[in-house]
């Protein structure tokens, strides 16, 4: 059995050079605290504004404070200049809402004064400076925490096809009849929500989140006993990972597919542009999160990533150099480094985030040219591979539309001549559909307003999604 307690333990130590710059970095966040999933609309609860919140004051204080532990390299501190970050989610209200109150976290309201204006009037800022953030949206993952079916909003029909194939593997089948017994003995505690048909394995997901939120927020709920939930819980994460990843069939990972490609893409942005984008911050549901889990070995490294995360975690790539940076010097491609970090659940000064290896490397720190070639093993770049990989031929996919020259070149100056680009184009949204509707549009613009008013900007990329998403993460499942 390998030692994964030893290698975590000896990643976890300091690992940052006295002379390291950041140059940039990517963070993907699960959303915060939220209603069930199976008693649809599922909404953000103040718990999870709170999550999101503190978790973006985290990263403030590690990425963009004046006084930051590993501050960016020339990002605004105090004044959000919107060149420099970049934030996304679907057009999901859970998933929304995240990411507009971990923005506030990130860059909270500035004390701008007062505004004179010509005719004399003077006009005070609004919400005591509260700093409004484009908030850009990827049509893939509507409503998807309304979802019980995690591939359901991916549009992808092979990935579609080999996540129900997981129903009919022996795993599942020797599980649904093994677990029986257990999920008839709570049957009475979630009678008033599934059918006597439905209390199985089959909705092992929706029945534990069902009562975890229960566990959390409803003082009259009866609720199993601990050891119960701990069973429900390691349950409902191999039911989920075997819908989100499996070694023979890629394709069921789509979705940690499209992460790595707009990770690889924002980066090389960062590199390409010598700094001039800085910070990438999208929220998304945890089946993004279990895919790429399994594609980038992970789950070599430690059995928990086979898991569901908590609410708020989040996935951090850190693109790093040991050489001199200046407005005026940029380190070459052979001297920049990327380190990935992961956080199960709402991340704070009492609990950090926690350096592990990508792609089986046992490394902490990978040469940018290496951690390309990993990630572009299995990332999904731009629309035609995606068209071929998914087998979509009809719509966006038709040899039509193809031909229509609104596929884009892969190359990218910043890989090494043997790798693919740098990542997801953002013209491949295509992929997916047309730009979200208008209705879609005045729903998170309601949103919006009561949380103070972000303005929208419709982007055009392949985006990563799921349907369900839950709470705690890190107990393992088998896979």
């Amino acid at each position: 059995m390998r030692c994964t307690t030893c290698l975590v333990a000896a990643l976890a130590a300091p690992l940052v050079a006295a002379q390291e710059t950041v140059l940039g970095v990517y963070i993907f966040s699960r959303h915060g605290d939220r209603t069930a999933k199976s008693t649809p609309p599922a909404n953000l609860t103040d718990l999870g504004y709170d999550q999101v919140f503190t978790s973006g004051t985290y990263y403030r204080n590690r990425y963009i404070s004046s006084d930051a532990t590993q501050r960016i390299f020339g990002i605004n501190s105090d004044i959000v200049k919107q060149s420099q970050l970049t934030a996304s989610a679907p057009a999901d209200t859970v998933l929304q809402n995240s990411a507009l109150g971990f923005l506030q976290g990130l860059y909270p309201p500035t004390q701008l004064g007062s505004q004179k204006l010509r005719n004399g009037t003077t006009v005070q800022a609004p919400l005591n400076g509260y700093q409004l953030i484009p908030l850009q949206t990827v049509e893939t993952g509507t409503n998807s925490e309304n979802s019980a079916w995690l591939q359901g909003s991916t549009n992808c029909a092979n990935a579609q096809i080999s996540s129900n194939a997981y129903y009919s593997s022996a795993q599942y089948l020797e599980t649904l009849s093994r677990t029986q017994d257990l999920y008839n003995s709570i049957y009475s505690d979630i009678n008033g929500t599934f059918s006597q048909s439905q209390g199985d394995f089959k909705n092992g997901y929706t029945i534990w989140d069902l009562l975890n939120v229960a566990s959390i927020h409803n003082a009259t709920a009866t609720i199993p006993d601990d050891e119960t939930m701990a069973q429900l819980k390691y349950l409902a994460d191999q039911h989920e990972f075997g819908l989100a990843y499996n070694e023979s069939e890629p394709i069921r990972a789509v979705t940690g597919s499209i992460i790595a490609a707009e990770v690889m893409e924002a980066l090389n942005t960062t590199i390409t542009g010598k700094g001039k984008s800085k910070l990438n911050v999208q929220f998304g549901a945890y089946s993004g999160m279990l895919s790429f889990f399994g594609l980038a070995n992970l789950t070599n490294v430690n059995p928990d990533f086979y898991g569901v995360p908590n609410y708020a975690s989040s996935l951090v790539w850190e693109l790093v150099t040991n050489t001199t940076v200046s407005s005026s010097s940029w380190p070459s491609n052979d001297e920049i480094f990327v380190r990935f970090l992961f956080h199960n659940g709402t991340t704070s000064s009492a609990s950090e985030p926690v350096v592990y290896p990508l792609f089986n490397t046992n490394s902490s720190l990978l040469s940018w040219n290496d951690f390309a070639s990993g990630m572009n093993k299995f990332s999904i770049p731009d629309q035609q591979s995606w068209c071929q990989a998914c087998g979509n031929t009809t719509g966006v996919c038709s040899a039509a539309y193809l031909d229509g020259g609104d596929s884009v070149s892969t190359s990218s100056s910043s890989n090494s001549s043997s790798s693919k680009s740098g990542g997801m184009s953002k013209a491949v949204a295509g992929v997916i559909g047309a730009m979200v509707t208008l209705a879609v549009i005045l729903l998170i613009e309601g949103a919006i307003v009561l949380l103070g008013g972000l303005r929208l900007v419709s982007k055009k990329r392949i985006a990563r999604s799921s349907s369900h998403t839950s709470e705690v993460g890190g107990s393992p499942a088998k896979a």
